[in-house]
């Protein structure tokens, strides 16, 4: 018996020491949810769902827009992606993360604004570089970088003005996305654009509502991210409704090629 009990309580020290490490709860709600098993305090357990859910889209998101990437690379071409609506979403991610940053929220509340940033600014280089060329991908990419550097320092960029930055997001959200719903309207067809990206897109902007209130309680974030997932999953619907259209769109583009 004597063993058991020990046994047990090495594995709630290692459980502990992993929470702890991970910041997914309260010393507190450790001790209600795990050490007492009360299920039922329903403060602590939603607070805990949505850290695990949070990393969880952390994680994730270091590889969302990855089949974007690929899909233009690959395909040599970025047909149907409109420049404008990365860049405003672009300029809306980095706007989140820098405010989120500057304002210390948990990294867990606003971790995937790092590497969707990343891969949204490869996007858009790459964008450029099919449609444009080559000098004005590398241009955007080298002023891009320099503005998060300079965007990182709070003396040059205080935390008031990063406020702004991200009190905008929400009509550059809905341009932004706009002008990629009106290019998937007038074309027919949703042309290089990721079926896997965009769906997940959607589902992350929703989960991120429900942990954005419990995380930081800001209603800006919060109000971004409703807004975020409703352009999100209209263009998701695109994708389903122009399914075929895009298939024989980008099979005619190939047999021209």
């Amino acid at each position: 018996m004597t063993g058991k009990l020990l046994e047990r309580n090495d594995i709630i020290e290692l459980v502990r020491d992993g929470v702890k490490q991970y910041n997914l709860m309260t010393p507190k709600c450790f001790e209600s949810l795990v050490v007492k098993g009360d299920l039922g305090n329903m403060d602590c357990l939603t607070s805990f769902i949505s850290k695990v859910l949070g990393l969880g889209i952390v994680v994730g998101s270091s590889l969302v827009k990855l089949p974007q990437v690929f899909k233009i690379m690959f395909g040599g071409s970025a047909e149907g992606i409109s420049f404008m609506s990365v860049l405003l979403e672009l300029l809306a991610i980095t706007f989140a993360g820098l405010y989120s940053y500057a304002m210390k929220f948990p990294f867990s509340a606003y971790g995937e604004s790092v590497f969707l940033a990343a891969q949204t600014s490869l996007i858009a280089m790459m964008v450029l570089w099919f449609t444009t060329g080559k000098l004005a991908s590398i241009v955007f990419l080298a002023v891009y970088g320099a503005a998060v550097f300079l965007g990182l320092d709070p003396k040059l960029c205080p935390v008031e003005v990063l406020w702004y930055g991200q009190a905008i997001n929400i009509p550059m959200i809905v341009v932004g996305k706009f002008m990629q719903i009106w290019a998937n309207y007038s074309n027919g067809h949703t042309g290089q654009l990721s079926a896997i990206t965009t769906f997940l897109l959607a589902l992350g902007a929703i989960a991120r509502i429900f942990t954005s209130i419990k995380e930081t309680g800001d209603q800006t974030i919060i109000a971004t991210y409703i807004v975020s997932s409703t352009v999100n999953c209209i263009i998701a619907l695109q994708v389903m409704w122009y399914w075929s259209a895009t298939n024989q769109a980008l099979a005619k583009k190939t047999k021209k090629e």
